[in-house]
C-alpha cells in the first residue's frame, strides 16, 4: 500500500479521537481499510503458500490449505 494511503488512515484515526469524522471522511476511511486488509491477506496468503513442514523423519512438505 502506497505510503500516502497509510498516512491518511492514520490522519483519520487521529481525527476520530479528537471529533466526529464527516460521511466523507468516513466513507474514505472505510475504502482504505478494505484496501489495507485486502493487501495484508494477499501477503499473508504468499507467506502461507511459501511455508512447509519438516516432519521428524525429515521429509519436507508444502502446508496445506484448510477446506
Amino acid at each position: 500500500m502506497e505510503s500516502a494511503k497509510l498516512d491518511r488512515i492514520n490522519e483519520l484515526a487521529r481525527l476520530t479521537k479528537e471529533r466526529f469524522l464527516t460521511e466523507e471522511e468516513l466513507a474514505e476511511r472505510d475504502v482504505l481499510r478494505k484496501e489495507y486488509i485486502a493487501e495484508w491477506r494477499r501477503g499473508a496468503e504468499q507467506v502461507l503458500e511459501n511455508t512447509y513442514i519438516i516432519t521428524p523423519d525429515g521429509t519436507k512438505r508444502k502446508l496445506q490449505k484448510k477446506q
